[in-house]
């Protein structure tokens, strides 16, 4: 059985008749919430909600298409899928609150997306490792990557954690497509005593996200192609520091400017990813084609978070 309220504790906030008078009756009976920074995210949110529903004069047969429509979304969610995820990122929101959040410099790589792909569970490798795990194919071109990670008064920052994660050229993650070996093309590397860090993988490609479920028919019926640009993730954390989430883009890559997740937040986030053909790759058992890329992060003072994974392995 449940209890009966006190009589105290039951505050009258009226009656709602019209289209105007509801707002502020919902908003009167939200107001004593006692977190004020829940109150004041709520009380925006329900302002908001509601002028979008009177602007475009909502009707019930819409409504209760929106409502289908976030419930799919959570039905479509599951341990290796965040289509919640998919969708904030595909209305650009993922996006905006990302840009309203960072604290950098013009002078420090911009941060970007975390995508619906992170795992806090990827295993940490030796400097130099290759990551990519599956059994090469002919068209996949091995990448070298390199770089330091600094404070931002270009102190080495030894032991930093460098993550990185990125889908197959066939434009999977692993954590998508049973082919490929547990945990390919994903790892996480601590820099050495001056703060340098290398690895090795495969060349990222460009690939469509997610469409079988309702991002998809969202992007078809707004005409929109589902593809994002090539990209390496790379979270970078050290202690006493500002996390940095961002991704690394090919600059020659078509799809830059037309991301469908809008993940391109600057034009100094597409790099040079030189192809080379000289016999010098960094690993002796490479031999023919090799690519490389020379990234240097630096970080500010603050306090070391690695974000939440949205994805349960």
């Amino acid at each position: 059985m449940f209890e009966l309220p006190n009589e105290d504790e039951i505050v009258p906030h009226g009656i709602p008749q019209t289209p105007d008078d509801i707002t502020e009756i919902v908003l009167k009976a939200m107001s004593h919430t006692k977190d004020d920074r829940l109150r004041e995210i709520l009380t925006a949110l329900v302002k908001h909600l509601h002028a979008f529903g009177r602007e475009v004069k909502l009707n019930e047969e819409e409504f209760m298409a929106a409502i289908n429509a976030v419930t799919r979304l959570g039905h479509l969610t599951r341990d290796r899928h965040n289509e919640t995820m998919v969708m904030s990122d595909a209305l650009g929101f993922s996006t905006l609150v990302m840009i309203l959040n960072q604290a950098r410099t013009p002078e420090q790589i911009s941060p970007a997306l975390l995508g619906p792909f992170y795992s806090r569970k990827d295993p940490e490798y030796p400097l130099g490792f290759n990551i990519s795990r599956d059994t090469p194919k002919e068209s996949d071109i091995p990448l070298f990557v390199s770089g330091r990670v600094m404070s931002r008064d270009g102190t080495p920052l030894p032991g930093a954690l460098v993550e990185v994660w990125h889908a197959s050229p066939e434009g999977l993650y692993e954590n998508q497509d049973d082919s490929q070996p547990h945990l390919n093309l994903r790892g996480k590397f601590r820099t050495d005593a001056d703060g340098s860090y290398h690895f090795r993988t495969i060349r990222p490609a460009s690939y469509p996200i997610p469409t079988h479920g309702i991002v998809g028919e969202m992007l078809e019926a707004q005409s929109r192609h589902p593809f994002r640009a090539a990209h390496l993730h790379f979270t970078v954390s050290a202690e006493g520091h500002q996390t940095l989430v961002t991704q690394i883009f090919p600059e020659d890559d078509p799809f830059l400017e037309s991301d469908c997740v809008f993940g391109v937040t600057s034009a100094d986030l597409a790099m040079a990813f030189p192809i080379h053909d000289d016999g010098r790759a960094p690993d002796p058992d490479v031999r023919g084609r090799y690519c490389t890329l020379e990234v240097d992060f630096d970080l500010s003072p603050g306090v070391s978070r690695l974000p939440a994974s949205p994805i349960d392995s």
